[in-house]
């Protein structure tokens, strides 16, 4: 799928990735409309950018059918938006399990089925999700998060096998622990040692690659960790062994951090 020219429309623009990704499709000469929650922060970065806001909650069904309604031209949907979910279950209220929910995995489904059907009958288009490598393996604290980024990876490789033939693309991107993005960087939290990390550059640069190549599923992340997912797919009894149960300061950091903004 050629970038350039596009109409793309990007969610989650306001995070260290989104930033990212809206900076070099802006570069690539593609036409940008981002979306987010609060005007305030959104309508600057638009102007910055040369984009179109489109102010929109993911957590509101009926926000995200106007958003596409309000969008129905795009070219190009890539899906970024995502609340970290990170923590106990046992923390959660059902609303706030309904809100991650929605927003991580049925508004990227729901937008997928609202803008798909125009790209089919023009036989052109990219359908693009940045989901995480906890689509590809479990981790305590992370039940949550990880249930939706599983399921956002299920429905993206199924998509692409029904929209085969189309001329409609689908692509799944699966970042590790990317610095200077996300809770890790707002909470000054370490990463797990051993891991090693990306930059939202690399993440951007894969998210382009995998739309203009139509590649089905990339991993960016260091070969170490993409190689320890590989493996605790395969074998989660094992990945669970080797997790181990004891205290660890930086996910409780996290967790502390996600209590506090709910």
């Amino acid at each position: 799928m050629r970038i350039a020219g596009a109409t793309v429309l990007l969610t989650g623009v306001t995070g260290g990735i989104g930033r990212a990704l809206a900076q070099k499709l802006s570069a690539r000469g593609a036409r940008l409309v981002v979306t987010g929650r609060h005007a305030a922060t959104l309508d600057p970065l638009a102007a910055q950018l040369g984009a179109r806001p489109v102010v929109a909650d993911l957590a509101d069904p009926g926000q995200v059918a106007a958003l596409a309604e309000r969008c129905g031209d795009v070219d190009i949907l890539l899906a970024n938006a995502a609340l970290p979910a990170s923590g106990d279950l046992l923390d959660y209220t059902p609303a706030q399990i309904e809100r991650a929910l929605t927003v991580n995995l049925s508004s990227p489904i729901l937008l997928a089925r609202l803008l798909a059907p125009r790209m089919v009958g023009a036989g052109s288009g990219h359908l693009a999700f940045v989901g995480s490598l906890s689509g590809k393996a479990a981790t305590p604290y992370s039940s949550l998060y990880t249930a939706t980024k599983f399921g956002l990876r299920g429905f993206s490789h199924s998509l692409r096998q029904d929209l085969h033939g189309t001329g409609v693309g689908v692509s799944l991107i699966q970042p590790g622990f990317v610095r200077e993005a996300g809770m890790f960087a707002a909470t000054g939290a370490d990463v797990p040692s051993g891991v090693g990390t990306v930059s939202p550059g690399q993440v951007a640069d894969a998210v382009l690659r995998a739309i203009e190549e139509n590649r089905c599923e990339v991993n960016v992340a260091p070969a170490r960790l993409r190689l320890r997912c590989a493996v605790a797919g395969q074998f989660p009894g094992y990945a669970e062994r080797s997790a181990g149960r004891g205290p660890n300061p930086a996910v409780d950091r996290i967790v502390e951090a996600q209590r506090a903004s709910r």
